[in-house]
This record gives structure tokens, C-alpha cells and sequence, in this order.
């Protein structure tokens, strides 16, 4: 560098000693600076390809697919589609991190939402019939062929993508005479001893995480995070026990899966709340308490406390609970007023595969419900259908009978079409009925088995994780024994983590 300075300095101080000399030269030296920058913003182009803000919109039609907040009702999916985007998002990061050699594939799982057009309706209008399971791996190095592969992946449109990426891989060619990347021979790697990254790459891609293996690299991780843990699992008991014995609640319960730290912090907000105002906090005595996103109560009539909001809006909500014991008996008559119409089904809210609905949306749902039965009535045996289960959802067009037995009813049901569904699919739900209380004793045993055969402190699963999927996992960990977890807090979900309080995450579906 020195030496290309000292050479430009000379050019110049030259040419402000001999002018006349150096004119004739003057143009070559402007057209060979232009030249040079010229190639530094392709090779600039060439290497960037996309930055994060283009990555970003890019994969707007893939966000809208599998974002979260559209699984409202499906909270199984929407946890998976939550855990898989922290993942891409990390992913895409890395990717962006001057200097980054080296990465790891990423094996991916969304649940993408299709979107059907009505045809027969006057303007376009979308409704939302389900959605379909996409799996992929991440392995590219740069943002374009990442953007791009995801995009493939979900059938989504890449034409957006694509003629950006046209334009570069033309301004490539056409400068492929200048520029060219620098690709060592593999004699370079053997004899530096430097590692080459394609081969790393394809020996990432074909060797495939196993339990063990990833047992044993986290495992000393773990077992200090759950070490540190310890004292605060000991105050959060101790804080669960004093608050429900001093309000006579029925539970304490978390919506998310917040940390240890963070669940203590909430239940000392409650305790100076409770210090401040004793009077109000009575009239909890009997309920559970869920903190949550928003506060209110719930359709099952549990006290929901905000997480965000202040101390202000818990003390108006205790306040309010006698009006809330009056909009519940009005509730629990239209449900009885709904069943008696449907031949004895019973209306169910299911907190683990429904979101968190308040009490007012709730009753506003079954109001509008039971007066389109009310409208058009349809003869159904007043107690054909007793025994049988049914939700009702805003976001649906079309009943369906969910795996676990119960009917899934859009509040927009015409009534012929569900009278019709409903006494087509009765068997079939009782039997499913069934196979769920067999399901649930047979994972309830086989967890048992388990946490005792591996010596575990805790065995437990995720929401969005079935009773099958956990069988099959607890069976398979039952028959292959794992290294040495004795005392260690085993989860099951879909993929591998090590949870901030020491908790090892291991997919359902692992490989031995």
C-alpha cells in the first residue's frame, strides 16, 4: 500500500511540475480510474446480492403465508411456526455478518395457510380452507439463494426475486472478463491445512443431528443453567403456594412459556397488588388465575392478568368480577339454549387448541350463533347428539371434525349444511372420543415409565406436541435408553434447544 501511495504522489506532484508533458496522458489516467471504479461496484453488486431490508420484502409473500397470528385457532401450529421463524430469522442474521465463514444448515417446518378464491361471489374474496406442512432445509451462503429457496419451497412466486436477480447474474456475465471469483485448488487446502469450505458444507449437509450426539454436546450447558435455576424454581413454588392460599385461588397458570425469572417477577407485581388492595383481590377466591397477553376474563371464566399492562387495569378487573358473574350466567344459558338445538351437543372453549378469548367474545360469538338457529331451525333429536363436543370459530367457512373428537363449527355455518354434518360424522366423533381417553391414559403411563427409566427430574411436552407424537417418542426413549439424565428436565417438542433455565428441548420424532 505504502509503495502504491508513494507512486500516486509522484503521479501527482508530476503532473504540477511538467503539465505540459502529461496531457496527452491525462485522459488514459481519468478513463483507468473510472475503469477501476467502475469494477469495484460490480464486484460490490456481486457480493451484496440482497441486503436485509431487500431480504425482507422479498419474503413478504412467505411471512404472510406462515405468520403466526393467522394460526390464531391453532395454537399447535402457530407455536411451531413461531419457534420456526426465531429460527430463519437467526439464520438470515448470520448470513448478513461481515466476514462469516462458516454456518450451520438449518431443517425448517412451517405450516403455510392456502388461500382459496370464491369464484361465485360478485367481488374476490379469500377464505381459508387449511393449511399445509413445508419442510426445508437452509443451507445456502448468501441471502438471494436463500430467499429464493424458501420461496420454492412454500410454491410461492418468485418473480419479484427473480428479476433482481436476472439483472445481477446479467451484469455478471457481461463483466465475467473482469471479474471472477477466486476458486483454490484442493492441493491449496491439503498443503496450508486451511479447511475448504464446500467440503464442509457437504459434509454438514450429510451428517444429520442424532440425540445422542447432541445430548452429549449441550448436556454440561444444561446442567448449569439448571443448577442456577434451582433457587428461583424454589421461590416461584413458594410464591405460587403463599398467593393461593392467601386469595383461595384454584391455580396459577402461564399462556406462554416465560422463564423462571420471569414468572417470579409477575407473581411479586400480583403480591403488591394484593398488599395495596386486599379488598378487591377477594373476589378472586375460587378462580384461576392465567397470565397472559390481555386483561380480562376468559371464556372459562379464569381471571386473566396482562403482562404489559399496569397494576391500574389488574385492580379494575378485580373490581369489575361481579359484573363478570352476571355476564356468565347469561353465557352458560345461551349454551344450553345452543345445545338443546343441536340435540344435546355440548359447547366446549379448548384453552389448548383455541386462543385466549374473553368472556365478552365469547357471548358475542354464541349470541350471533344461536339467533341464525333460532332463524331456521333444524330438526335434530334433542338428545341425539349428547355426548359429543363442538367450538365455535370466526375464521372457518367449512365444519370439520378435529382428530381429538370434537366438531370445529364456523359461526357462519348455514344450518341445513351443519345439521347434515353433524349427523353424518356423530359415530365417527364418539369413536375418536374414545381413542382420545385411550390416547391420554396410555401417554400418561408411558411418561411415567419413561421419567423413571432415564431418572429424569421432569418429563413433559409441549402444547402443540400430540398424544400420539408423545407415545411414539416416549416409547422409542423407553427402548433406546439415553446418555446419563438423571435429574436433568426433559421437553418434548420438534426441535432441539437448551431453554434459558436448563430445560432440554428434543424433537418428538428424533434420530437415533
Amino acid at each position: 500500500m505504502s509503495a502504491v501511495r508513494a507512486a500516486r504522489k509522484r503521479s501527482v506532484l508530476g503532473s504540477h511540475l511538467i503539465p505540459a508533458k502529461t496531457d496527452m496522458f491525462a485522459g488514459c489516467r481519468a478513463a483507468k480510474r473510472l475503469c477501476w471504479g467502475k469494477l469495484l461496484y460490480i464486484h460490490l453488486v456481486q457480493t451484496r446480492c440482497l441486503s436485509g431490508a431487500d431480504a425482507v420484502n422479498a419474503l413478504r409473500p412467505f411471512y404472510f403465508a406462515v405468520h403466526p397470528d393467522f394460526f390464531g385457532q391453532h395454537p399447535r401450529e402457530r407455536e411451531i411456526n413461531e419457534n420456526s421463524l426465531k429460527r430463519l430469522n437467526g439464520y438470515l442474521e448470520n448470513l448478513q455478518k461481515p466476514g462469516l465463514r462458516k454456518h450451520k444448515p438449518a431443517q425448517l417446518t412451517f405450516y403455510v395457510r392456502e388461500t382459496v378464491q370464491n369464484s361465485e361471489s360478485d367481488h374476490e374474496s379469500a377464505r381459508d380452507p387449511g393449511f399445509r406442512t413445508v419442510s426445508f432445509t437452509l443451507d445456502s451462503r448468501d441471502l438471494l439463494s436463500t430467499v429464493l429457496g424458501i420461496l420454492n419451497s412454500c410454491s410461492l412466486s418468485t418473480d419479484h426475486v427473480q428479476g433482481s436477480a436476472d439483472s445481477m447474474a446479467s451484469t455478471k456475465s457481461a463483466t465475467s472478463s473482469f471479474y471472477r471469483p477466486i476458486k483454490w485448488d484442493k492441493t491449496f487446502y491439503s498443503f496450508t491445512g486451511y479447511k475448504d469450505p464446500e467440503e464442509e458444507l457437504k459434509q454438514a449437509q450429510k451428517t444429520e443431528v442424532t440425540i445422542i450426539s447432541w445430548i452429549q454436546s449441550n448436556q454440561e450447558v444444561a446442567q448449569k443453567k439448571l443448577s442456577n435455576s434451582i433457587p428461583l424454581r424454589e421461590e416461584l413454588e413458594r410464591l405460587k403456594t403463599e398467593l393461593s392460599d392467601q386469595l383461595q385461588l384454584s391455580g396459577v397458570r402461564w399462556q406462554r412459556s416465560w422463564g423462571i425469572a420471569h414468572r417470579c417477577g409477575q407473581l411479586h407485581s400480583l403480591g403488591r397488588l394484593m398488599k395495596h388492595n386486599s379488598e378487591s383481590l377477594k373476589m378472586a377466591k375460587g378462580h384461576t388465575v392465567i397470565f397472559t397477553d390481555q386483561t380480562g376474563m376468559s371464556a372459562a371464566g379464569h381471571i386473566m392478568l396482562g403482562t404489559m399492562d399496569v397494576h391500574h387495569h389488574w385492580t379494575k378487573l378485580f373490581e369489575r368480577l361481579p359484573s363478570y358473574y352476571v355476564l356468565q350466567g347469561k353465557l352458560l344459558q345461551l349454551q344450553d339454549r345452543i345445545s338443546h338445538l343441536l340435540g344435546g351437543i355440548e359447547i366446549v372453549h379448548i384453552e389448548e387448541l383455541q386462543p385466549l378469548l374473553t368472556m365478552e367474545e365469547h357471548y358475542s360469538i354464541l349470541h350471533a350463533f344461536c339467533k341464525k338457529l333460532l332463524n331456521r331451525r333444524v330438526p335434530i333429536h334433542p338428545r341425539s347428539l349428547r355426548g359429543l363436543q363442538m367450538t365455535l370459530e370466526n375464521d372457518h367457512f367449512v365444519p370439520r371434525l378435529h382428530e381429538m373428537g370434537h366438531f370445529i363449527i364456523p359461526a357462519v355455518c348455514d344450518p341445513p349444511s351443519l345439521q347434515w354434518f353433524l349427523l353424518a360424522h356423530a359415530q365417527k366423533a364418539r369413536d375418536k372420543l374414545k381413542r382420545k381417553e385411550e390416547l391420554k391414559i396410555e401417554e400418561k403411563e408411558l411418561t411415567k415409565a419413561c421419567k423413571a427409566s432415564a431418572s429424569l427430574g421432569r418429563l413433559y411436552k409441549e402444547p402443540s406436541v400430540s398424544c400420539e407424537q408423545m407415545i411414539n417418542c416416549c416409547q422409542r426413549l423407553i427402548e433406546e435408553p439415553l446418555p446419563n439424565l438423571m435429574g436433568m428436565h426433559l421437553c418434548v417438542s420438534h426441535y432441539y434447544s437448551v431453554l434459558q433455565d436448563g430445560d432440554l428441548c428434543i424433537p418428538w420424532n428424533w434420530k437415533s
